[in-house]
Protein backbone atom coordinates (compact mmCIF):
# COMPACT_ATOMS: atom_id res chain seq x y z
CA UNK A 1 0.00 0.00 0.00
CA UNK A 2 1.14 3.87 -0.96
CA UNK A 3 0.80 6.39 2.11
CA UNK A 4 0.33 9.95 1.66
CA UNK A 5 -1.10 12.97 3.33
CA UNK A 6 -2.59 16.64 3.02
CA UNK A 7 -2.87 19.50 5.62
CA UNK A 8 -6.79 19.71 6.78
CA UNK A 9 -8.96 22.24 8.38
CA UNK A 10 -11.08 20.49 10.82
CA UNK A 11 -13.66 23.59 11.41
CA UNK A 12 -14.13 24.16 7.57
CA UNK A 13 -16.84 21.16 7.50
CA UNK A 14 -16.56 21.39 3.47
CA UNK A 15 -12.89 19.97 3.52
CA UNK A 16 -14.40 17.34 6.76
CA UNK A 17 -16.61 16.27 4.09
CA UNK A 18 -13.78 16.71 1.22
CA UNK A 19 -11.48 14.30 3.21
CA UNK A 20 -14.03 11.36 3.03
CA UNK A 21 -14.56 11.86 -0.47
CA UNK A 22 -10.79 11.44 -1.07
CA UNK A 23 -11.12 8.54 0.97
CA UNK A 24 -14.47 7.01 -0.93
CA UNK A 25 -12.44 7.85 -4.33
CA UNK A 26 -9.36 6.18 -2.85
CA UNK A 27 -10.89 3.16 -2.69
CA UNK A 28 -12.58 3.15 -6.40
CA UNK A 29 -9.54 4.23 -8.04
CA UNK A 30 -6.68 2.50 -6.18
CA UNK A 31 -8.58 -0.14 -4.21
CA UNK A 32 -8.84 -1.07 -0.04
CA UNK A 33 -8.09 2.62 0.85
CA UNK A 34 -8.03 3.52 4.69
CA UNK A 35 -7.88 6.98 6.33
CA UNK A 36 -8.13 9.39 9.26
CA UNK A 37 -6.95 12.57 10.56
CA UNK A 38 -3.84 12.96 12.67
CA UNK A 39 -4.10 16.14 15.25
CA UNK A 40 -0.96 15.89 17.40
CA UNK A 41 0.17 19.12 15.65
CA UNK A 42 -2.64 21.45 16.15
CA UNK A 43 -0.86 23.73 13.56
CA UNK A 44 -1.42 21.59 10.93
CA UNK A 45 -4.06 19.06 11.59
CA UNK A 46 -3.73 16.43 7.92
CA UNK A 47 -5.51 13.86 6.59
CA UNK A 48 -3.54 10.24 6.10
CA UNK A 49 -4.70 8.32 4.06
CA UNK A 50 -3.37 4.74 2.28
CA UNK A 51 -4.63 2.83 -0.83
CA UNK A 52 -3.93 0.00 -2.82
CA UNK A 53 -1.02 0.16 -5.63
CA UNK A 54 2.20 2.41 -6.11
CA UNK A 55 0.56 5.59 -6.71
CA UNK A 56 -0.13 8.12 -4.36
CA UNK A 57 -3.67 7.89 -3.33
CA UNK A 58 -4.41 12.13 -3.39
CA UNK A 59 -2.47 11.97 -7.17
CA UNK A 60 -4.37 9.31 -8.05
CA UNK A 61 -7.71 10.60 -7.11
CA UNK A 62 -6.46 14.16 -8.70
CA UNK A 63 -5.68 12.64 -11.99
CA UNK A 64 -8.89 10.66 -12.01
CA UNK A 65 -11.17 13.81 -12.03
CA UNK A 66 -8.79 16.05 -14.24
CA UNK A 67 -9.54 13.73 -16.89
CA UNK A 68 -13.02 12.71 -16.19
CA UNK A 69 -16.22 13.73 -17.98
CA UNK A 70 -19.60 13.89 -16.18
CA UNK A 71 -23.51 13.20 -17.35
CA UNK A 72 -26.40 13.38 -15.82
CA UNK A 73 -28.35 9.99 -15.18
CA UNK A 74 -32.19 10.10 -15.62
CA UNK A 75 -34.58 7.37 -15.86
CA UNK A 76 -35.60 5.65 -18.95
CA UNK A 77 -37.63 7.38 -20.94
CA UNK A 78 -38.09 10.61 -18.85
CA UNK A 79 -38.30 13.71 -20.32
CA UNK A 80 -37.99 16.86 -18.63
CA UNK A 81 -41.40 18.94 -18.66
CA UNK A 82 -40.50 21.97 -18.33
CA UNK A 83 -38.37 21.84 -21.84
CA UNK A 84 -36.46 24.61 -23.08
CA UNK A 85 -38.75 27.31 -24.15
CA UNK A 86 -36.14 27.87 -27.60
CA UNK A 87 -33.82 25.41 -29.83
CA UNK A 88 -30.83 27.84 -28.30
CA UNK A 89 -31.64 27.53 -24.80
CA UNK A 90 -28.90 25.42 -22.73
CA UNK A 91 -28.85 23.66 -26.07
CA UNK A 92 -32.28 23.38 -26.77
CA UNK A 93 -33.80 19.69 -25.43
CA UNK A 94 -32.18 17.53 -27.64
CA UNK A 95 -28.54 19.32 -25.88
CA UNK A 96 -30.11 18.47 -22.75
CA UNK A 97 -30.98 14.89 -23.83
CA UNK A 98 -27.26 14.50 -24.97
CA UNK A 99 -25.85 15.48 -21.57
CA UNK A 100 -27.66 12.79 -20.05
CA UNK A 101 -26.87 8.64 -19.33
CA UNK A 102 -30.29 6.61 -19.24
CA UNK A 103 -30.38 4.19 -16.27
CA UNK A 104 -32.87 1.52 -15.17
CA UNK A 105 -32.28 2.30 -11.35
CA UNK A 106 -33.12 5.66 -10.09
CA UNK A 107 -32.88 6.82 -5.69
CA UNK A 108 -36.14 8.93 -5.80
CA UNK A 109 -39.78 9.91 -7.68
CA UNK A 110 -38.21 11.10 -11.46
CA UNK A 111 -38.18 14.63 -11.02
CA UNK A 112 -39.83 17.24 -13.22
CA UNK A 113 -36.87 18.57 -14.30
CA UNK A 114 -33.10 18.12 -14.24
CA UNK A 115 -31.28 20.36 -12.01
CA UNK A 116 -31.66 17.71 -9.10
CA UNK A 117 -30.10 14.69 -11.52
CA UNK A 118 -27.92 12.45 -10.17
CA UNK A 119 -24.24 12.54 -11.93
CA UNK A 120 -21.92 10.03 -13.59
CA UNK A 121 -18.12 10.98 -13.42
CA UNK A 122 -16.13 8.80 -15.49
CA UNK A 123 -12.81 8.63 -17.43
CA UNK A 124 -11.92 5.56 -19.54
CA UNK A 125 -11.00 3.45 -16.33
CA UNK A 126 -13.63 4.20 -13.76
CA UNK A 127 -17.05 5.24 -13.06
CA UNK A 128 -18.61 6.38 -10.38
CA UNK A 129 -22.48 7.96 -9.81
CA UNK A 130 -23.38 10.66 -7.13
CA UNK A 131 -26.68 11.98 -6.08
CA UNK A 132 -27.12 12.39 -2.29
CA UNK A 133 -29.19 15.67 -3.24
CA UNK A 134 -31.38 13.33 -5.11
CA UNK A 135 -31.86 10.81 -2.33
CA UNK A 136 -35.35 9.25 -2.07
CA UNK A 137 -34.72 7.30 1.03
CA UNK A 138 -35.64 8.19 4.61
CA UNK A 139 -32.05 10.39 4.85
CA UNK A 140 -31.86 14.24 5.13
CA UNK A 141 -30.18 14.88 1.46
CA UNK A 142 -28.78 17.08 2.44
CA UNK A 143 -29.33 19.41 -0.96
CA UNK A 144 -27.94 23.20 0.02
CA UNK A 145 -28.29 24.71 -3.76
CA UNK A 146 -31.27 25.93 -5.13
CA UNK A 147 -32.70 27.75 -8.06
CA UNK A 148 -31.97 27.05 -11.24
CA UNK A 149 -28.87 25.98 -10.96
CA UNK A 150 -28.31 21.68 -12.02
CA UNK A 151 -25.83 19.10 -9.86
CA UNK A 152 -24.77 18.62 -13.99
CA UNK A 153 -24.03 22.50 -14.14
CA UNK A 154 -21.70 22.73 -11.47
CA UNK A 155 -19.72 19.26 -11.11
CA UNK A 156 -19.05 20.52 -14.87
CA UNK A 157 -17.61 23.53 -13.46
CA UNK A 158 -15.74 21.57 -10.68
CA UNK A 159 -13.82 19.34 -13.24
CA UNK A 160 -13.56 21.50 -16.30
CA UNK A 161 -14.40 24.98 -15.25
CA UNK A 162 -16.45 27.39 -17.27
CA UNK A 163 -16.04 29.28 -20.37
CA UNK A 164 -17.70 32.81 -21.94
CA UNK A 165 -19.91 33.02 -24.63
CA UNK A 166 -18.05 32.75 -27.43
CA UNK A 167 -17.52 35.47 -29.51
CA UNK A 168 -17.71 36.11 -33.77
CA UNK A 169 -15.89 33.73 -34.87
CA UNK A 170 -14.84 31.46 -32.13
CA UNK A 171 -15.73 28.01 -31.23
CA UNK A 172 -15.08 28.16 -27.63
CA UNK A 173 -15.43 31.38 -25.36
CA UNK A 174 -12.30 32.80 -23.34
CA UNK A 175 -11.83 30.51 -20.10
CA UNK A 176 -13.42 31.95 -17.53
CA UNK A 177 -13.66 30.14 -14.44
CA UNK A 178 -11.16 27.48 -13.25
CA UNK A 179 -12.05 23.41 -12.74
CA UNK A 180 -9.75 21.14 -11.28
CA UNK A 181 -8.59 20.12 -14.72
CA UNK A 182 -7.25 23.34 -15.16
CA UNK A 183 -5.83 23.43 -11.87
CA UNK A 184 -3.89 19.76 -12.39
CA UNK A 185 -2.27 21.64 -15.59
CA UNK A 186 -1.24 24.84 -13.67
CA UNK A 187 -0.73 23.78 -10.71
CA UNK A 188 -0.50 20.14 -10.19
CA UNK A 189 2.69 19.94 -7.56
CA UNK A 190 0.59 22.07 -5.50
CA UNK A 191 -3.01 20.44 -5.83
CA UNK A 192 -1.26 16.98 -5.12
CA UNK A 193 0.55 18.46 -1.89
CA UNK A 194 -2.09 21.53 -0.33
CA UNK A 195 -5.47 20.65 -3.00
CA UNK A 196 -7.96 22.69 -0.58
CA UNK A 197 -5.63 25.22 -0.17
CA UNK A 198 -5.63 25.93 -4.28
CA UNK A 199 -9.04 27.89 -4.66
CA UNK A 200 -10.13 29.89 -7.70
CA UNK A 201 -12.51 32.13 -8.80
CA UNK A 202 -16.51 30.62 -8.85
CA UNK A 203 -19.49 31.52 -10.05
CA UNK A 204 -21.68 28.59 -8.47
CA UNK A 205 -20.70 25.43 -6.27
CA UNK A 206 -22.55 23.57 -4.28
CA UNK A 207 -22.13 25.07 -1.80
CA UNK A 208 -19.77 23.12 0.77
CA UNK A 209 -16.66 25.46 1.00
CA UNK A 210 -17.05 28.20 3.80
CA UNK A 211 -14.74 30.14 1.93
CA UNK A 212 -16.75 31.15 -0.97
CA UNK A 213 -19.55 31.54 1.03
CA UNK A 214 -21.75 34.42 1.32
CA UNK A 215 -24.80 36.07 3.00
CA UNK A 216 -26.47 39.39 1.47
CA UNK A 217 -26.53 40.59 5.15
CA UNK A 218 -23.15 39.87 5.61
CA UNK A 219 -21.48 40.92 2.77
CA UNK A 220 -23.39 44.41 2.36
CA UNK A 221 -24.50 43.34 -1.06
CA UNK A 222 -25.64 40.18 -3.37
CA UNK A 223 -22.43 39.18 -5.34
CA UNK A 224 -24.82 37.22 -7.46
CA UNK A 225 -26.84 40.43 -8.39
CA UNK A 226 -23.29 42.21 -9.48
CA UNK A 227 -22.05 38.75 -11.27
CA UNK A 228 -18.58 39.27 -8.64
CA UNK A 229 -17.48 36.18 -8.27
CA UNK A 230 -16.08 34.12 -5.14
CA UNK A 231 -13.27 32.28 -4.79
CA UNK A 232 -13.26 28.39 -2.89
CA UNK A 233 -12.09 25.05 -4.10
CA UNK A 234 -13.42 22.84 -6.72
CA UNK A 235 -11.38 19.91 -5.06
CA UNK A 236 -13.50 20.80 -1.29
CA UNK A 237 -16.69 21.04 -3.43
CA UNK A 238 -16.92 18.11 -5.81
CA UNK A 239 -15.39 15.41 -3.11
CA UNK A 240 -17.27 16.49 -0.37
CA UNK A 241 -20.55 15.89 -2.84
CA UNK A 242 -18.54 12.44 -3.15
CA UNK A 243 -17.71 11.58 0.52
CA UNK A 244 -21.78 12.45 1.26
CA UNK A 245 -23.00 9.97 -0.84
CA UNK A 246 -22.94 6.87 1.63
CA UNK A 247 -22.54 9.52 4.78
CA UNK A 248 -24.39 12.46 6.14
CA UNK A 249 -23.72 14.70 9.24
CA UNK A 250 -26.26 14.89 11.98
CA UNK A 251 -28.50 17.60 11.75
CA UNK A 252 -30.34 18.94 14.74
CA UNK A 253 -32.54 21.83 15.75
CA UNK A 254 -32.77 24.27 12.82
CA UNK A 255 -30.18 24.84 10.32
CA UNK A 256 -27.79 23.52 13.38
CA UNK A 257 -25.08 20.69 11.79
CA UNK A 258 -22.60 18.10 14.01
CA UNK A 259 -19.72 16.36 12.26
CA UNK A 260 -16.52 14.22 13.81
CA UNK A 261 -13.20 13.89 12.88
CA UNK A 262 -11.83 10.37 13.66
CA UNK A 263 -8.37 10.12 14.96
CA UNK A 264 -7.55 6.54 13.42
CA UNK A 265 -7.07 4.60 9.88
CA UNK A 266 -10.50 3.71 8.86
CA UNK A 267 -12.25 1.88 5.56
CA UNK A 268 -14.74 4.26 4.06
CA UNK A 269 -17.86 2.00 5.95
CA UNK A 270 -16.76 2.76 9.24
CA UNK A 271 -15.75 6.75 8.33
CA UNK A 272 -18.97 6.98 6.65
CA UNK A 273 -20.50 6.68 10.16
CA UNK A 274 -17.80 8.28 11.89
CA UNK A 275 -18.05 11.82 10.02
CA UNK A 276 -21.45 11.83 12.01
CA UNK A 277 -19.69 11.11 15.41
CA UNK A 278 -21.34 7.70 16.11
CA UNK A 279 -18.84 5.68 17.04
CA UNK A 280 -17.19 6.17 20.65
CA UNK A 281 -14.40 3.58 20.52
CA UNK A 282 -12.21 5.81 18.38
CA UNK A 283 -10.56 9.12 19.28
CA UNK A 284 -12.65 11.89 17.66
CA UNK A 285 -13.28 15.61 17.50
CA UNK A 286 -16.88 16.97 17.10
CA UNK A 287 -17.69 20.22 15.33
CA UNK A 288 -20.93 22.28 15.01
CA UNK A 289 -21.99 24.85 12.67
CA UNK A 290 -24.54 26.65 11.32
CA UNK A 291 -26.36 26.80 7.75
CA UNK A 292 -26.39 30.52 6.63
CA UNK A 293 -28.97 31.42 3.90
CA UNK A 294 -28.42 33.31 0.43
CA UNK A 295 -31.74 33.67 -0.98
CA UNK A 296 -33.22 30.03 -1.09
CA UNK A 297 -29.20 28.36 -0.98
CA UNK A 298 -28.51 27.06 2.30
CA UNK A 299 -24.20 27.70 2.82
CA UNK A 300 -21.97 26.20 5.52
CA UNK A 301 -20.70 28.15 7.73
CA UNK A 302 -16.97 27.73 10.13
CA UNK A 303 -17.11 25.30 12.81
CA UNK A 304 -16.86 25.37 16.42
CA UNK A 305 -15.55 22.68 18.48
CA UNK A 306 -17.67 20.81 20.87
CA UNK A 307 -16.00 18.08 22.29
CA UNK A 308 -12.30 15.94 21.84
CA UNK A 309 -12.29 12.21 22.76
CA UNK A 310 -9.03 10.74 22.98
Amino acid sequence: MTKGSIPVDLFNPGQVFACLGFLEAAALVCGDAEGGFDWRDEAEVRFRLRAAGDDNPFEAVLEFLATAEVRAVAPEGWRPKNEPKTPKEKGGLEGQLRRQKRSEVFPAVAPETSSAMPIQIANNKKRIVLGHWADGSSRNEFKLYAGNRSALDIAAAMLSGTSAKPKKGQNVGALKTRGIAQLWGERKDDLIERPFEVTTSMSGSFNFDPRGAWTAIDAGYSPNTQKHQVEASPVVELLAAWGLEDARPDEFDIRKVRYAAWGVALPPVLARVALAGSIAVVPMKRFRFGLGLAGRNKVITFAEQETTYD
